[in-house]
C-alpha cells in the first residue's frame, strides 16, 4: 500500500537549557515514521526557498519518502520554538507556520493522492483540508486527519484527536468526532493511554512505560503506528497498541525521530 501525508513540516528549535534543532511537523513526522517502518509513503506540503526547506527535503529523501508533492512557495519554511527549562520540561513558545499555512494541493496533486491507499492530513488550512476530504470521498482511500491541529470530521475514516490526560474529555471528543462524520475516532491521552470509538463500541488501551526523554512527536508516531497496523489488517485494539508502542519509542529520544543534531538558530 502507498501511504501519503499532506500538510505541515517545520524546524523544531530547542532553546533554553538546550540549543539544537530538528526537522519535524505532524504530516512530515507521520510520513517519516511510516517509511522507517518499511512502508511506501509520499509527502505533500510546502517549504520556502531557504536552507530550512532544503533540510526538510533532505530528511524526507533520506528516509525514502517521495517528495514529488513537496512544493517551494515564496516566503520561508515553518519554524517552531520549544523552550526547555532547568527541569527538562518542554513547552512550545512560538510557532510560525509560514508557507505551510498557504499550501493548497492542486488538481494534479489531488489526483495523485486519490491513487494512494491511505492519506493522512496533518496541519493544513481548513479550506485545503476540506478540499482534500471532499475530493477523496468515495475514492476508496482510507482518510485520516490530526483533528487536534486541523478542523473538520466529515469524510474521515479515522479522526485522531488529543485530550491531554483527561479520559472523560477524550470520550467527549470521540463522540463529537463520530457525530461530525468520522467513522472511527482515536483520542490519545498521554500517560493515560488512548480511547477509541466508532459510534457503537469503545476501546481503551494503556500507554506503555518508557524512559521519557522528549515527548515531541509522540502523538505523530502513535498515528503512524496505528495506521501501519490497521492497514495491515489489525483490529482497532491491536492498532491502538501498535500506536502506543511507537509513541513510547519516540518518547525515549530527543526529536520526533532519530536524526542529526544541528545547533538552533
Amino acid at each position: 500500500m502507498l501511504f501519503a501525508t499532506v500538510g505541515d513540516n517545520t524546524i523544531d528549535e530547542y532553546v533554553g537549557t538546550l540549543s539544537r534543532s530538528y526537522v519535524g511537523g505532524n504530516a512530515l513526522n507521520v510520513a517519516v515514521d511510516l517509511a522507517r517502518a518499511g512502508n511506501a509513503c509520499r509527502y505533500s506540503g510546502a517549504v520556502g526557498p531557504d536552507r530550512a526547506g532544503e533540510r526538510v527535503r533532505a530528511a524526507l529523501t533520506a528516509h525514502g519518502v517521495r517528495t514529488d508533492g513537496l512544493v517551494v512557495l515564496p516566503g520561508h519554511t515553518s519554524v517552531s520554538r520549544i523552550r526547555v527549562d532547568a527541569t527538562g520540561d518542554r513547552s512550545f513558545e512560538y510557532e510560525d507556520f509560514a508557507v505551510c499555512a498557504q499550501y493548497r494541493p492542486d488538481e494534479a496533486e489531488l489526483e495523485r493522492l486519490g491513487r494512494c491507499g491511505a492519506v493522512h492530513i496533518g496541519m493544513l488550512p481548513a479550506e485545503s483540508a476540506a478540499l482534500v476530504r471532499r475530493t477523496l470521498a468515495g475514492r476508496g482511500v482510507l482518510l485520516s486527519q490530526d483533528c487536534a491541529v486541523t478542523e473538520g470530521f466529515d469524510g474521515l475514516g479515522i479522526a485522531f484527536c488529543s485530550a491531554g490526560e483527561d479520559v472523560s474529555h477524550a470520550r467527549l471528543l470521540a463522540g463529537q468526532a463520530v457525530a461530525g462524520g468520522a467513522a472511527l475516532a482515536i483520542v490519545t491521552c498521554g500517560a493515560a493511554g488512548s480511547i477509541g470509538h466508532d459510534g457503537r463500541s469503545w476501546w481503551q488501551v494503556p500507554a506503555l512505560p518508557t524512559n521519557v526523554v522528549d515527548t515531541t512527536g509522540a502523538g505523530d508516531s502513535y498515528i503512524a503506528g496505528f495506521l501501519a497496523a490497521r492497514t495491515a489488517g489489525a483490529d482497532v485494539a491491536q492498532s491502538m497498541r501498535a500506536g502506543s508502542r511507537t509513541a513510547a519509542e519516540t518518547c525515549a529520544h530527543e526529536g520526533a525521530w532519530p536524526q542529526e543534531t544541528v545547533p538552533a538558530g
